[in-house]
């Protein structure tokens, strides 16, 4: 079975990693920023190996984010930063093949201990099955 699993951040959160904090939202140190990164590359590299990696991303921040919508027989409107800074918006994210759900919430579960500096925003990792249409 195949899932899209996410997770989690918001502008402050992007902002907290470049040295601007916010309330829920500390400063990151280098230290940490390499401690997160190590760890996200760990369990790649074990998801690669188990044969349940498809692919992984991390996003660019919320605010590089663009809507473009519009109402049957009008232009486009285009809205660029069109999250508030404490929205939550995908992060990034893993597409994997796992034999069970309960498989990719174990992975789930483990993501959920990624380092960050005390006092940061805790998210949920999000996890959606990957659907061939309806049952």
């Amino acid at each position: 079975m195949k899932f899209f699993v996410t997770v989690q951040g918001s502008q402050a959160d992007y902002d907290a990693m470049s040295g601007r904090p916010s309330p829920g939202s500390p400063a990151w140190s280098p230290d940490e920023l390499q401690a997160m990164f190590g760890f996200m590359t760990e369990i790649n590299n074990e998801l690669i190996t188990s044969g349940e990696f498809i692919d992984a991303q991390g996003f660019a921040e919320p605010a590089k984010a663009r809507f473009v919508s519009a109402l049957p027989g009008n232009e486009p409107v285009v809205t660029d930063r069109p999250y508030a800074d404490s929205d939550p918006q995908i992060a990034g994210y893993w597409l994997l093949e796992c034999a069970s759900l309960e498989r990719v919430t174990e992975i789930a579960a483990r993501i959920t201990q990624c380092p960050v500096p005390a006092g940061s925003t805790a998210y949920p990792v999000v996890i959606r099955p990957v659907g061939e249409g309806p049952e």
